[in-house]
């Protein structure tokens, strides 16, 4: 690409502003317009439901640089601003005040949104979400009284804001209509390990339970669960996952998954649209993945950075097949976990467990029928993350009972 053209990046998000800096890292001295909706610097989502709202950390932690470094690279960073159309034909975006911005090569970064209930009371004040810095600041502000909090969902993002309302002096109780936590992503045998391991520092679960609205009138004052039953609340967290932000690229005719396939932005394993010059990144990209033999869609903090990235390689032009093993981590309490694979819905599997839950340090694998396997995590037990992501790289058929037994290292079976 010849310096006088020009990258446009839609959403100064991680995935987006991990692009802009490859871009510049691999050399390209093109112009480069970094386009966001927030008027908050590009941050990492990870220490809003840890560290910020632990009170440890400002939410300016979570920046990826200071806006010198934006100016040092010669990044046109336009933050308050929102892309309202894409004209692939073109090769421009509209912008939300009429202007219009030409494109040789277009990276949507988009990422998503929560999921909102649609329940009586759920405008009422002191019900939160905890997607944006806005949201970290807010809460953690809202956990110094000490409040009586209600956490609608036992997924990452419920348990983690659980922990640090239960760290901050809060009486916390979880609702959940699965049967335990996680139940969606780990199975109901380790997600309720993480439930057990919750319940020793305090938090309250109602599993099996829906909401059906939040009483208050001025301010929530409960929420009124399947049954009738109201628990009595200060504060509500609602964190029922998210969905990716694929409307501008639906309009513009960019192919986009259904959500019964999954929801994202269709690509190659070179995170390309079938549309030229249109790339994705981050949570809105589904992409073909040439490891898994399917397309994925991840919505982790590690997949921003590395499909940013690779999007960014890819628009220079180089050969780029992504095949990063899905990866995310999480902190709870004392508890650390890294979590590498995936395990598709629907998918056959049985759950092998490496040193003994009630110790506090194990891990976890979960296989297919054929003993290969899909995705492993480790629980407060460190330097292992690798060795499980060459595991389901390898794609071997593995002794469940060599991998149960701790004294045969990973690497040896």
């Amino acid at each position: 690409m010849a310096d006088a053209e020009q990258i446009v990046i839609v959403g100064a998000s991680l995935a987006g502003a991990t692009a802009a800096e490859t871009l510049r890292e691999d050399g390209w001295s093109g112009r480069i317009v970094l386009i966001g909706s927030e008027k908050s610097l590009p941050y990492e989502r990870p220490p809003l439901s840890k560290d910020v709202l632990l009170g440890k950390a400002g939410t300016d932690s979570a920046q990826l640089h200071d806006q010198q470094w934006y100016d040092d690279h010669t990044i046109d960073l336009r933050l308050g601003t929102t892309v309202t159309a894409i004209d692939p034909a073109a090769h421009t975006v509209t912008l939300d005040d009429g202007s219009q911005v030409p494109y040789t090569k277009l990276l949507i970064a988009t990422g998503s949104r929560v999921r909102q209930l649609d329940v009586p009371g759920a405008d009422l004040p002191g019900v939160h979400y905890l997607r944006t810095a806005e949201e970290s600041q807010a809460l953690t502000e809202a956990y110094a009284a000490k409040p009586r909090v209600v956490v609608v969902g036992a997924g990452w993002i419920g348990l983690e804001a659980a922990s640090a309302a239960r760290e901050r002096g809060c009486e916390v109780t979880v609702v959940e209509p699965q049967p335990t936590a996680l139940a969606a992503v780990l199975g109901e045998e380790v997600g309720g390990l993480f439930a057990d391991f919750h319940r020793e520092h305090g938090v309250q679960f109602r599993f099996g339970t829906g909401v059906e609205g939040f009483e208050g009138t001025d301010k929530v004052t409960g929420v009124k669960v399947t049954g009738g039953e109201v628990i009595p609340a200060d504060l509500v967290i609602v964190g029922v996952g998210v969905r990716p932000n694929t409307e501008l690229a639906e309009a513009a005719g960019i192919e986009v998954a259904t959500p019964e396939n999954g929801s994202g932005i269709v690509t190659g394993a070179d995170l390309q649209t079938k549309v030229a010059d249109v790339y994705a990144a981050g949570d809105v990209v589904r992409w073909d993945h040439p490891l898994l033999g399917r397309s994925v869609r991840v919505e982790h903090w590690q997949n921003a950075k590395d499909t940013g990235a690779a999007a960014a390689k890819s628009m220079l032009g180089e050969d780029v097949s992504h095949d990063a093993i899905p990866y995310f981590f999480t902190d709870q309490f004392d508890l650390g976990m890294e979590y590498a694979g995936e395990v598709p819905r629907g998918t056959s599997y049985h759950v092998v467990l490496r040193g003994d839950p009630k110790s506090g340090a194990y891990l976890a694998f979960w296989l297919d029928d054929d003993n290969r396997v899909l995705a492993g995590m480790h629980v407060n037990t460190w330097d292992t993350i690798d060795a499980v992501s060459a595991l389901i790289r390898s794609r071997k058929q593995v002794d469940p009972a060599r991998l149960a037994d701790t004294s045969v290292e990973l690497s040896e079976i």
